[in-house]
């Protein structure tokens, strides 16, 4: 009799785990469709700004990294025992009015990064605090995939153009070639070259930016390492492409101005691109090694 009702405990406690697990699923698959329906618009146009212009085109890595970080961490998440919060609410109301905001002021950048809101303010409303602090890096990271609004990248990337047409010149000048600088546009004695905004490196600034977060993640404990290394992935970026455009200009003039276009323009800035991100991983291994020092030495202590 006893063994009986035990059998029939373990039925029900597996009947009710499937019920529980199905009904977990449905309401995940129901959140799904919210988002689709909330975001129909915004979405399929983000993508397409991806796949139409070349500074963007890392927002297509952005999303699987995410996915792959939450992946990494999935016995940690097991462990964790949903809690929901109503101060998910909250969050999830600011996102719905940078939402609306957003698409009442026609304004792309608000409308996209609404949805890393949305999806941290349901996180937290229906799994708890724990899970959305075990999932915060990958949600913040999403912010990569969105391309910035259009007065933030006019405000950096003229600044960036200037820089590399100065520091070009400086570079072509220490090396004997004659050289003239009139703002954006270096001067040669057989070619001109224009520093666009498509050379000032906003585009390789902002995918190292995305590197160094996630390659600080994986190698750095220490918080403040990780931040360090994102903030040392600004000036290797502008340094390496102010380097980019000396080089172009070397060829244009050494070897004649269709050097500075085509295949040679373009395997230069994958070049300089892969250096940039060697000087990232050096730096990524002396910041690992400033903790292995004092640790190194108190074992020697002791």
């Amino acid at each position: 009799m006893d063994s009986t009702g035990a059998r029939q405990e373990g039925i029900d406690a597996a009947r009710n785990a499937g019920t529980s697990s199905s009904a977990l699923w449905a309401g995940v698959a129901a959140l799904a469709v919210a988002l689709a329906g909330l975001y129909w618009n915004v979405i399929p146009h983000l993508v397409e700004q991806w796949a139409h212009e070349e500074d963007y085109t890392h927002g297509f890595l952005i999303l699987p990294i995410s996915l792959y970080v939450v992946w990494e961490k999935r016995r940690e998440l097991k462990r964790l025992a949903p809690e929901p919060s109503l101060a998910g609410a909250g969050l999830l109301a600011v996102g719905l009015f940078t939402l609306l905001l957003g698409s009442v002021g026609a304004e792309l950048f608000l409308q996209r990064s609404s949805l890393i809101l949305v999806l941290a303010g349901l996180v937290w409303l229906i799994l708890g605090k724990a899970f959305l602090s075990e999932v915060a890096f990958p949600l913040a990271f999403l912010i990569f995939m969105v391309p910035l609004p259009a007065i933030v990248m006019n405000a950096i990337a003229f600044p960036l153009q200037l820089f590399a047409a100065q520091s070009a010149t400086f570079c072509m000048e220490a090396a004997g070639v004659p050289v003239l600088r009139e703002g954006n546009t270096i001067v040669l004695s057989n070619t001109t070259l224009e520093v666009v905004e498509a050379c000032s490196g906003i585009r390789s600034l902002q995918a190292l930016l995305a590197l160094g977060a996630i390659y600080g993640y994986f190698t750095q404990k220490a918080a403040w390492k990780r931040w360090a290394l994102i903030a040392l992935s600004i000036p290797i970026a502008i340094v390496a492409n102010a380097f980019r455009v000396a080089g172009t200009g070397f060829l244009a003039y050494f070897i004649g101005p269709e050097a500075a276009q085509g295949f040679y323009h373009t395997f230069a800035g994958w070049l300089v691109f892969a250096v940039a991100f060697v000087l990232l991983l050096g730096a990524g291994g002396l910041l690992a090694k400033l903790s292995e020092r004092p640790a190194a030495a108190s074992k020697a202590v002791s």
